[in-house]
């Protein structure tokens, strides 16, 4: 049950985390234009370069770390204190890299506003909370901030004029966030010596967890840079208005690779191994069932909930989620497989070459298929991307996991899901769009998704109710 409970408050805290962003799209999308929109994509993938060489890995190895010696709180919070220490370090040295950058930059007053964000990371210690499995105090806090920052935004955020405002308050927004978890550190670590502590003895491990985050982030960020330098920023707001869409309803099934991580890093260090493998079959099923629904009924969505969310100028965004829907599957399989057993079993070379075989595909395939097709040429490069992360797992994994159970209920979904999707998507391009249409096509895909999983009857109907019976006897 703690295990559910983590991931519900996980799962609410990712949703509120792209969903408050797309909330204010409609608005921001209004106000700002497509150039603005388009301005702020393009600045925040630069920044986004710098956050992750600021991070080096800290916040997936200390996520680990954490799980690993959270049995024992002196160990527990030695570790705690040097990667703080390691991390000072190389936030410092990344923000000297870019005051050297910036005088080269073609938006410098709005990168100036950016790195709020790279000043953010080095309060951000979710990743203690998560490695001992507390995830409340990471949810409630920051829900609070950003529901703040999102009146924020609707009070100061007017005109076109005031990009770099809203640029100031998303930062703002990331930093108050991080600095509010500090209020609980004296009740989980106590103080340890600073002769004691020896930071660099993190170096070597998060950096192997660190390589692997930069070729995640070529693959998912790259993209809008090279169509801001190819083709113009507008082309980076509308791949950041889809790829927005998309993670808001993947959230809620990857959020249980951060649930699942510290979970499954623990049973490893306790040499339970059957368990670890009966808790990928368990969570790759639950997000199979999820993502497979999600995939079909955005595809049926897509081509008209875009451009009416986001308003006039943003029609091309339609399309660009009829393209990008296939990911949703693609990274909740990843999601499992990578984080939920390569990294906690400790199998970070077979990740690393996974997403690094991922970004060298993208890399390869973005120059072409951009310089023809624009946007939907990075939405395609994007797509298959992701599915060689995703085989490369399945062929790494093989010998290790029975393929059967793992795919058991697959077929069922994927059913469920093209009987969703048929009428959907039918609805979706004959009828005017609108709130009340929109509302009766998710409606309408929900109850047919359900009615077929009730048809077909996969495992997962028996796990749910052994869940409920579970959490019936506790109450």
């Amino acid at each position: 049950m703690k295990v559910i409970r983590n991931y519900l408050y996980n799962a609410s805290y990712q949703l509120l985390l792209v969903l408050l962003p797309l909330v204010t799209a409609t608005y921001i999308s209004r106000v700002l234009g497509n150039a603005g929109v388009g301005i702020n994509a393009y600045t925040s993938s630069i920044i986004s370069y710098f956050v992750l060489f600021a991070n080096v890995g800290i916040n997936l190895y200390g996520n680990r770390q954490i799980a690993y010696l959270r049995n024992d709180r002196k160990k527990m919070s030695q570790a705690f204190w040097e990667i703080i220490l390691l991390r000072t370090m190389t936030v410092g040295l990344t923000f000297i890299v870019f005051l050297c950058y910036l005088p080269f930059s073609k938006n410098s007053l709005y990168m100036i506003f950016q790195s709020i964000n790279l000043v953010a990371v080095f309060f951000d210690i979710s990743w203690l909370y998560m490695g001992i499995e507390d995830f409340k105090k990471t949810v409630v806090r920051n829900a609070a901030v950003k529901i703040l920052s999102l009146i924020a935004i609707l009070v100061f955020v007017r005109n076109k004029g005031d990009l770099g405002i809203y640029i100031i308050i998303l930062g703002l927004g990331t930093l108050l966030g991080n600095v509010t978890l500090w209020l609980f550190l004296k009740e989980t670590v106590v103080k340890i010596s600073f002769r004691n502590l020896h930071p660099f003895h993190h170096f070597r491990s998060s950096l192997i967890l660190f390589i692997p985050q930069v070729a995640v982030n070529i693959y998912a960020v790259l993209n809008k840079t090279m169509l801001g330098y190819m083709t113009g920023t507008v082309n980076s707001g509308y791949y950041n208005n889809s790829d927005t869409i998309i993670k808001t309803v993947l959230a809620i099934a990857t959020a249980t690779g951060t649930v699942m991580l510290p979970h499954v890093a623990n049973a490893f260090a306790n040499g339970q191994r059957e368990k670890v493998n009966q808790m990928l079959y368990d969570s790759f099923d639950f997000i199979s069932f999820l993502s497979v629904a999600m995939m079909f009924g955005l595809a049926g969505l897509a081509l008209h909930l875009g451009p009416y969310f986001y308003g006039v100028g943003f029609t091309p965004v339609g399309e660009a989620m009829l393209f990008e829907t296939p990911v949703v599957v693609l990274i909740a399989w990843s999601n499992a497989v990578g984080n939920q057993y390569l990294l906690p079993t400790n199998h970070t070379k077979e990740y690393t070459a996974s997403v690094t075989i991922g970004a060298i595909a993208n890399v390869v395939i973005n120059f072409p298929l951009i310089k023809y097709w624009g946007l939907n040429g990075a939405i395609i490069a994007t797509v298959i991307s992701e599915a060689c992360v995703t085989g490369y797992q399945f062929w790494v994994i093989r010998d290790r996991i029975e393929f059967k159970k793992l795919f058991l209920n697959v077929p069922k979904y994927f059913l469920a899901g093209i009987a969703m999707f048929i009428p959907v998507f039918k609805l979706n391009t004959s009828l005017h769009t609108s709130v009340l249409s929109i509302f009766f096509e998710v409606v309408l895909g929900i109850l047919i998704y359900f009615g077929m999983i009730f048809i077909l009857k996969p495992t997962i109907l028996n796990k749910a109710n052994e869940i409920f019976m579970i959490w019936k006897k506790n109450k």
